[in-house]
């Protein structure tokens, strides 16, 4: 039984998991940067973070798999996109202990492991995926060994928004989940910027918007407008891929999943269009080592793996510059 381990840091979580060929998660732990309330990430701070972080998890996630670093037949990690000094802590040590054990190294996109692990773990076998997390808005299909955009962010991504409006209100990033329940008890809809450019969106007029609402507003009505807005954009352009592809699963990924409001809307438009509505379970919506290892197993079986001196990072990388074998 092929084994491997999968290392995620990308950002503010640094991530290890141990995964079997089959699919079974055999250990998952992660540890998360937690920056001072009203701010955002801090590059150097999450990178001091990681790798003071990285030996206690990546002992545990073996410990938890009961297996030792010779067990493994390979070791994956995420090359990018993401935070430079952050993705450097995660590298360093993948090749570390791919020279040191003489393991295969696989180098992940990070948003492509957000798609295969939610594939795998929904039994999603065609999707329209839909990626949505602080770094990428992005609707997609694989076509010819690739995952195609059929419509992205044209500034922040949804994720963005959501922290930097947390920010506003004095929250710490990721603010996804306080947002959420901050809206939860808001009930007047408030006009805001909606804008949609052909299945394209841009999110930095509705931020400054919203913004400038905070003083005349209650802050539980302008976060519900703000996401019944949001997530208004992001269903049309998906329902308008939706009619284009004429999928019959739609994939929902990344740490913006979650939010629950936004699943009602997305399976209204499912049920419309007679589609199968599949999102990621909650526990694995956000970075983790398992999107990784996954990913890397996957790369691995279709004979996709550096030598440790040819491991790299992307600070800026495109999901659909990344081949994909196994979805020719």
């Amino acid at each position: 039984m092929t084994i491997g381990l999968g290392i995620e840091s990308t950002a503010h979580t640094f991530g290890a998991s141990v995964i079997d060929e089959s699919g079974k998660i055999l250990s998952n732990v992660k540890s998360v940067y937690v920056p001072p309330s009203g701010s955002g990430i801090h590059p150097r701070e999450a990178s001091r973070h990681h790798a003071d972080e990285a030996p206690s998890v990546v002992q545990s996630a073996l410990k938890e798999a009961r297996v030792s670093f010779k067990d493994l037949d390979f070791i994956a990690y995420s090359a990018g996109p993401g935070l430079g000094p952050c993705l450097r802590v995660g590298a360093t040590i993948s090749r570390f202990i791919s020279a040191y054990y003489n393991k295969p190294l696989v180098p992940v996109h990070h948003g492509l492991g957000h798609i295969e692990l939610g594939s795998m773990l929904t039994s999603a076998r065609d999707p329209l995926a839909l990626l949505l997390s602080g770094g990428h808005t992005m609707v997609l299909s694989a076509v010819r060994g690739r995952w195609r955009v059929f419509g992205e962010t044209l500034d922040m991504t949804i994720g963005q928004l959501i922290d930097q409006f947390g920010r506003a209100l004095g929250l710490a990033s990721p603010a996804g989940p306080a947002v959420e329940k901050i809206a939860s008890k808001g009930n007047k809809y408030i006009e805001m910027p909606y804008v949609v450019k052909g299945n394209d969106l841009s999110f930095s007029g509705l931020l400054t918007s919203v913004k400038k609402m905070l003083a005349s507003y209650p802050q539980e009505d302008i976060a519900f407008s703000l996401q019944e807005t949001a997530f208004s954009m992001l269903a049309e352009v998906t329902e308008r891929a939706l009619a284009l592809l004429r999928k019959a699963e739609l994939l929902v990924v990344g740490g913006v999943a979650a939010n629950r409001r936004l699943h009602e809307m997305l399976e209204a438009v499912c049920r419309r269009h007679g589609c199968e509505f599949k999102m990621v379970p909650v526990e694995y919506a956000g970075d983790c080592g398992a999107q990784i290892a996954w990913t890397g197993m996957l790369y691995f079986k279709n004979g996709f793996f550096v030598r440790p001196e040819s491991a790299f990072v992307k600070q800026s990388w495109r999901i659909d510059e990344v081949d994909v074998p196994w979805r020719g």
